[in-house]
């Protein structure tokens, strides 16, 4: 049994031994198979490490493209532009700059500006004319506003172009423009204040229906004059500033009524004794009323100027509310109604106080020669008013003269509605140009109406 067990122990010991020894074998085999393949394979150069006492050799040049000798000679130099590499030439950047190859191209420059904006177009450099497109058309269409009213007094509507002519300087015209339609006023209004209180007063109960009349979309200005010509406010629309700017006129004061006191207790004069003055010579002192100016002819022109800037589109008008008197202003009557006829402004007024009377209107119209009177101190009769003179020259029908109160806001009302509805005819001249003074008279196929237009114009010069 002892034997048994022993044998058996060596047999296991022998087994054991044969299976290690088949696994060094095997693993063996397996390592010089290995390294069989890797000798059939071409072996790897490995640079070697850098090292402090000696230098990396420089890379190798790379082999020349086949022909390459025929196409640069080997000790020429390469040119300072382009570098060769590979196929392909690169440009060779400048010293100090960077990298050309890093860099993005430059991009072209800009083509010189041909398009500005209106009004703003420069000159070019070389022929001094103005670059881009201009295209000029020289008009010079006339504008005749015209007013038809029937016996009656009131407006006739429902007139066609075919109703109306226009003769200028005694010829024919051609109409190119009609209509009948409303406009919005640019109203320059015109106080007179250098008037007497009362009738200063009765205008000022009356403003309210004034600002009635027009509507909201009208501009007006306020204007004041007696010595001088005030502008109270510039133009604004109907609404809460006109309203307010009429109450302060309503504050404002006309002249003291009655006659100049020249003698008495209450003159200008000091004390006297029999009539004497006391401590002079014995010679009888003549006392003279100033002479208080009255510029309506200053306050018109500078409305006019004013409404000259306004926009075009609007029918411009000057309204004023006087007793007609001139002295003393700077602008003639002849020059202010140049401007007015040049810039198609109509004149409307509301005569009141003096020019209320009945028919003084027409005694204004009659001119009474001088008969030698200024030699004794007095002025020549008939040009205490000359609203009639603008109001029949501008074409605004006639003068409002009118004493009561509801008269006076009566004439508002018809002076305004007048202006706003009238007929507007346009033309061309047939002889265009600039000229003196030309004469227009407007004709209606219309048996008893009466026209209301103004009498001429003055041509502006011809636009550039």
């Amino acid at each position: 049994m002892v034997e048994q067990a022993a044998m058996a122990r060596e047999r296991q010991r022998v087994s054991g031994m044969s299976t290690k020894t088949s696994m060094v074998l095997i693993l063996g085999l397996t390592w010089l198979l290995a390294g069989t393949v890797m000798a059939q394979e071409k072996p790897e150069e490995i640079p070697d490490a850098p090292s402090a006492t000696r230098p990396i050799p420089p890379p190798a040049p790379p082999s020349p493209r086949p022909g390459a000798d025929e196409e640069t000679k080997p000790d020429a130099p390469p040119d300072a532009s382009s570098v060769t590499t590979g196929n392909k030439e690169l440009p060779r950047s400048a010293p100090g700059t960077a990298d050309s190859t890093n860099e993005k191209p430059a991009p072209p420059p800009m083509p010189p500006v041909k398009t500005v904006p209106a009004g703003s177009v420069p000159k070019d450099q070389e022929s001094g004319e103005d670059v881009g497109f201009t295209l000029r058309k020289y008009v010079n269409m006339v504008l005749v506003p015209v007013t038809i009213k029937d016996t009656e007094g009131r407006l006739v509507g429902g007139l066609q172009s075919r109703d109306f002519s226009v003769m200028e300087n005694g010829q024919k015209e051609t109409l190119t423009f009609f209509t009948s339609d409303p406009f919005a006023l640019s109203a320059a209004v015109v106080f007179d204040t250098g008037m007497a209180d009362v009738g200063l007063k009765k205008v000022q109960e009356t403003l309210s229906a004034l600002q009635g009349a027009f509507s909201q979309f009208d501009e007006v200005a306020i204007y004041t004059y007696s010595s001088t010509v005030g502008r109270v406010s510039d133009f604004t629309a109907v609404g809460n500033h006109l309203t307010a700017v009429l109450n302060e006129v309503k504050g404002y004061s006309g002249t003291n009524n009655g006659p100049p006191v020249t003698g008495g207790p209450l003159g200008p004069q000091g004390p006297t004794i029999n009539g004497l003055p006391v401590g002079s010579a014995p010679v009888n002192p003549v006392y003279t009323p100033p002479k208080q100016a009255r510029v309506i002819n200053d306050a018109i022109l500078e409305a006019a100027r004013d409404l000259s800037k306004r926009e075009r589109a609007r029918r411009k008008i000057i309204f004023v509310i006087s007793d007609g008197r001139e002295r003393g202003s700077t602008a003639s009557y002849k020059d202010t109604l140049k401007v007015l006829l040049t810039q198609n402004i109509i004149v409307y007024a509301v005569g009141v106080d003096g020019a209320a009377i009945p028919g003084y209107e027409k005694l204004q119209k009659i001119h009474m020669p001088n008969l030698g009177l200024n030699k004794l101190g007095f002025e020549p009769i008939g040009y205490g008013n000359i609203l009639s003179k603008y109001v029949g020259a501008t074409g605004g029908g006639r003068v409002y003269p009118e004493s009561a109160r509801a008269d006076i806001e009566r004439a508002y009302a018809d002076a305004i509605g007048d202006a706003r509805n009238q007929y507007t005819l346009g033309y061309t001249p047939s002889k265009p140009g600039i000229g003196g003074y030309r004469q227009i008279e407007v004709r209606v196929r219309r048996p008893g109406v009466k026209v209301y237009a103004k009498d001429g114009y003055y041509p502006l010069p011809t636009a550039r």
